[in-house]
C-alpha cells in the first residue's frame, strides 16, 4: 500500500510503498476514502523539517531540553547517534480521515466490514491507503453524511473540545482569534450554541468566510474593527470567552484576549501560539486561562487509546470518542457545515506536490482533502452564468409631454397595481392597450381611458408615437415580448420575471446588444417602498458583512391558478422570487455570487441562501404552508451592531445607538409601485438613467434561475461572472 511520509532531517516528502498493517485485536483495518490535511499542525511540521538544524532546535526547545538531558545521562556520542537516527527516519503525516472497514479485529462488535467510519490519531489515522485503528479512535459515520465531510471528524473534535473548555452559555459573546481551519469550526460551534461571535484574523478572505458561517463581526486584530464590534455587542463590558486558535510567534493574541475580555472572562488556548501572559492585565481582570488538550479526555492515555478502556460516562461525559461522534452528528444535522472550508481536493497520488504548493503559498487553503483510489470524483458545483451586459448604447430619446405608454396585457395585477397610478399621473397618456381577446382590451380601455385598444402587437411596436411599452402578460411570454419591444426601440417596463431560462435571458441581452437599446426596467418595486427607503437611510452605512433574513409567508394559491402551471410558466418562486432577491441585493448594495436552495418534498416551501462578495448572506424563507393571518413579508438586516426590521411594509424600526421606530401607516401597505412608476416615467421623459441598472436586473434574474439549478443539483450554485 501507499503512505505519505517525511524525513525530518532532510525535509523530504514522499509517497512510499509500505506493508499493509495487520488487523490486531481491539481495532479495525480501515481503507481510507478521504483524509484531511491539517493546514496548521501538519504544515508547521513540514516547514520545520525544511529548516537547518539550528532552526529546528529553535523551533522545538522542548526537544532540545530532552537532548541535553540525554547527554547528561548517556554522553555525547550515544545521544548524537540516537538523535541522528531518529531524525534520519521516515515519519508519518495525518490524523483525520474517513474510510470503510475492511477487516474487524477480535473483540470488536460495534462495526462490521463495509461500514463507513471516521478515524482519529496521529499514529492511526494517517495519510495512507490502509490504517489499523483501535476501538476508541473510530466511530461509525451517521447515515447521509458524506465521506469527505466525515474526514473532518478529528479536527472538528479538537475545536469541539476547545469550545467545551470555554463553557459557553446562551447569549454570551466570544472572540475567536485566528480563523484558520480550527477557528472556522469554533465559530460555527459557538454559533450553534447560541453564542455571538467576533472573529479576528489579518486575512480578509478568512474573515469573510467566518462571517458567512455565522460570526456577527470579523476584522483584522490590528484594526479598530474588532474592538468596536466587541464594544457594541457587549455594551462595553468585554467578551465572555476568548478562543486562541492562532499559531506563530506573535504574542498579540494573548494581549488582545486580555484587552477585550470582560472581568473574570475565560481564555482558552487551542492553537499553538506564544503565551507570554501580560501579568498585570490578566491579574487585574482575574482572567481564567484554560488549555484544551487535543480531541478530549483520553488523549495521550495509552490505556484509553490503545487498549480500549473507556472512561465511565458518569465521570467523564465527553471523551475523545464521544467528541468525535458528537461532531459527526452536528454535521449530519446541519448545525456545522464544513463544505465551505474545502479549498481543494487532491488525488492521493499527488500528495507531495500538494504539500509543496501549500508550503510555498501557491495553494492558499483553509482545508485540503486527499481523495483515495476508488473514490468517484465529485461533480463540480453547478454554475449559472450571469451574462455580461455588452452594449454600445444608443443615445436615449427624451420623450415629449405627455409620455405615451402602451400596455401589453391588462390582467389583475396591471389593473389593480399599475394602471390606477398611471391613469391619474400628470404628464402620462395611456396610448394603447394590447390583449389577446378583443373584449378584455375594450374593458381596459373603458376603465382606464386608453386612447386605443387592439389585439395587434405589431401595430403598437411600429407606432413611433409610443414612448414605452409595459409587458404585463403571463410569465412565459415576458422574455419574447421584451425582446421584440427593445428591438422596436421602445423603453420597456416588464413585470417580473424577466426570463424563465438562461436562454431567454441571453435572448433579451442579445436584443439589447443588437439594438443598442438598454432602456429596460423589471417590476422589482419593493426597493422603492417609502418605508423601506426610510429604514435603510436610518440604518446608515456599514463596514462589516451583514446577515439578512427575509420571511415570505406566500400562502397557498387557488386551485387552477395559472401560477401553478410549472411546465409552461415556471415555478412559483421563479415567477416572483426576483422581488425578494432584488430587495436583499439593494439593501446589501451588491449582487449575489452564490445561491443555495433546499426544499422539503411535497410542497413549494423553499430556503434560499444568497452569498455576497463581502461575506454577507441573505436567507429567504419562501413558505406556502403558513397561516394566512400572519404578515406576508418580514425582513431583518443585522450588521455592525445594528438591526433593521421591516414588518410587512406597515411598520419599520432600526435598533442602533439611537432607536428609530416608524409610526403605523394610516393607509394600505405601500410596496413601492407608485414610486417605481414615477421613476420609470421620469427616466423615459428625460432620457436619464433607468431606475435600476441593467447589470443588476440581469444578476437578480440569474440568481432567481440559480435557485432551480441548486434544487436540481442538491448543491450550492456559483454565479459565474457575478460582480
Amino acid at each position: 500500500m501507499k503512505q505519505v511520509v517525511q524525513n525530518y532531517k532532510s525535509g523530504e516528502l514522499a509517497v512510499l510503498d509500505v506493508p499493509v498493517p495487520g488487523c490486531k485485536p481491539g481495532g479495525v483495518l480501515v481503507r481510507t476514502a478521504y483524509s484531511l490535511i491539517s493546514t496548521g499542525t501538519e504544515l508547521m511540521k513540514v516547514s520545520e523539517a525544511g529548516m537547518s538544524m539550528l532552526g529546528k532546535a529553535r523551533s522545538r526547545p522542548d526537544q532540545v531540553a530532552k537532548v541535553v538531558q540525554s547527554v547528561a545521562t548517556n554522553g555525547v556520542p550515544a545521544t548524537y547517534r540516537k538523535v541522528m537516527g531518529k531524525l534520519d527516519s521516515y515519519t508519518p503525516l495525518g490524523y483525520s480521515l474517513c474510510g470503510v472497514v475492511e477487516q474487524v479485529g477480535a473483540g470488536i462488535d460495534d462495526v462490521k466490514a463495509g461500514d463507513l467510519v471516521a478515524c482519529a490519531g496521529n499514529e492511526h489515522a494517517l495519510h495512507a491507503e490502509l490504517n489499523w485503528v483501535p476501538k476508541n479512535l473510530y466511530v461509525p459515520v451517521p447515515d447521509g453524511l458524506a465521506p469527505r465531510h466525515a474526514a473532518f471528524g478529528t479536527v472538528g473534535s479538537i475545536a469541539l473540545q476547545g469550545v467545551r473548555q470555554g463553557e459557553p452559555q446562551l447569549g454570551e459573546v466570544a472572540l475567536v482569534v485566528g480563523l484558520g481551519l480550527i477557528g472556522q469550526l469554533v465559530v460555527q460551534l459557538l454559533t450553534a450554541s447560541g453564542v455571538r461571535v467576533v472573529g479576528a484574523d489579518p486575512d480578509p478572505v478568512r474573515c469573510e468566510l467566518a462571517a458567512r458561517l455565522g460570526a456577527a463581526a470579523c476584522g483584522d486584530p490590528a484594526s479598530a474593527a474588532v474592538e468596536t464590534a466587541v464594544a457594541e455587542l457587549t455594551g462595553g463590558h468585554g467578551v465572555d470567552q476568548v478562543y486562541l486558535a492562532a499559531g506563530g510567534g506573535s504574542n498579540q493574541p494573548v494581549e488582545l484576549a486580555a484587552k477585550l475580555s470582560r472581568d473574570r472572562g475565560r481564555v482558552v488556548d487551542i492553537g499553538k501560539c506564544r503565551l507570554d501572559l501580560p501579568w498585570n492585565a490578566y491579574y487585574e481582570k482575574e482572567l481564567d486561562v484554560r488549555f484544551s488538550r487535543s480531541y478530549g479526555p483520553g488523549r495521550y492515555d495509552p490505556e484509553y487509546e490503545l487498549e480500549g478502556r473507556d472512561y465511565p460516562i458518569g465521570y467523564v461525559r465527553w471523551t475523545e470518542r464521544r467528541n468525535l461522534a458528537c461532531f459527526l452528528d452536528l454535521m449530519a444535522r446541519g448545525s456545522v457545515d464544513v463544505e465551505p472550508l474545502v479549498s481543494h481536493v487532491a488525488d492521493f497520488d499527488d500528495a507531495v506536490e500538494t504539500y509543496r504548493s501549500l508550503k510555498d503559498g501557491e495553494l492558499k487553503a483553509v482545508a485540503v482533502l486527499f481523495r483515495y483510489p476508488g473514490q468517484a470524483v465529485e461533480a463540480e458545483a453547478p454554475v449559472v452564468a450571469v451574462p455580461a451586459v455588452n452594449v454600445k448604447r444608443s443615445p436615449a430619446r427624451a420623450a415629449g409631454t405627455p409620455v405615451r405608454l402602451a400596455f401589453v396585457g391588462a390582467g389583475n395585477y396591471a389593473s389593480s397595481m399599475l394602471l390606477p397610478h398611471l391613469a391619474r399621473r400628470e404628464g402620462v397618456e395611456l396610448s394603447t392597450v394590447v390583449t389577446t381577446t378583443a373584449l378584455s382590451a375594450a374593458n381596459a380601455q373603458r376603465k382606464f381611458g386608453f386612447a386605443g385598444a387592439t389585439t395587434d402587437l405589431d401595430a403598437v411596436l411600429g407606432d413611433e408615437s409610443v414612448d414605452a411599452v409595459f409587458v404585463v402578460t403571463r410569465h412565459s411570454s415576458h422574455a419574447e415580448l421584451t425582446r421584440r419591444a427593445l428591438l422596436a426601440g421602445k423603453a420597456v417596463f416588464v413585470e417580473k420575471p424577466l426570463a424563465l431560462t438562461e436562454d431567454e435571458l441571453a435572448g433579451v441581452l442579445a436584443a439589447v446588444e443588437e439594438s443598442g437599446n438598454d432602456r429596460l426596467q423589471v417590476g422589482f418595486n419593493r426597493r422603492f417602498a417609502p418605508l423601506l427607503q426610510e429604514a435603510r437611510k436610518r440604518f446608515g452605512t456599514r463596514s462589516g458583512p451583514a446577515s439578512l433574513r427575509y420571511l415570505v409567508n406566500a400562502g397557498r394559491l387557488d386551485h387552477g391558478s395559472w401560477y401553478l402551471r410549472q411546465g409552461t410558466e415556471g415555478s412559483r418562486f421563479t415567477g416572483e422570487g426576483g422581488h425578494f432577491i432584488d430587495t436583499a441585493s439593494w439593501l446589501l448594495e451588491a449582487d449575489p455570487v452564490s445561491v443555495y436552495a433546499v426544499a422539503p418534498s411535497g410542497n413549494e416551501d423553499l430556503q434560499v441562501v444568497l452569498g455576497y462578495p463581502d461575506g454577507s448572506t441573505a436567507t429567504i424563507s419562501y413558505v406556502t404552508t403558513g397561516s394566512s393571518g400572519f404578515p406576508k413579508e418580514t425582513l431583518d438586516l443585522l450588521s455592525d451592531g445594528k438591526v433593521l426590521r421591516l414588518d410587512d411594509f406597515v411598520r419599520a424600526s432600526v435598533h442602533s445607538r439611537k432607536r428609530w421606530v416608524s409610526s403605523r401607516l394610516p393607509k394600505a401597505r405601500d410596496k413601492g409601485q407608485n414610486a417605481e412608476l414615477a421613476a420609470f416615467v421620469k427616466a423615459v421623459r428625460t432620457g436619464g438613467p433607468m431606475p435600476v441598472p441593467l447589470e443588476s436586473l440581469v444578476a437578480t434574474t440569474a440568481a432567481t434561475l440559480a435557485v432551480q439549478a441548486s434544487l436540481a443539483g442538491g448543491a450550492p450554485v456559483t454565479l459565474a461572472g457575478a460582480r
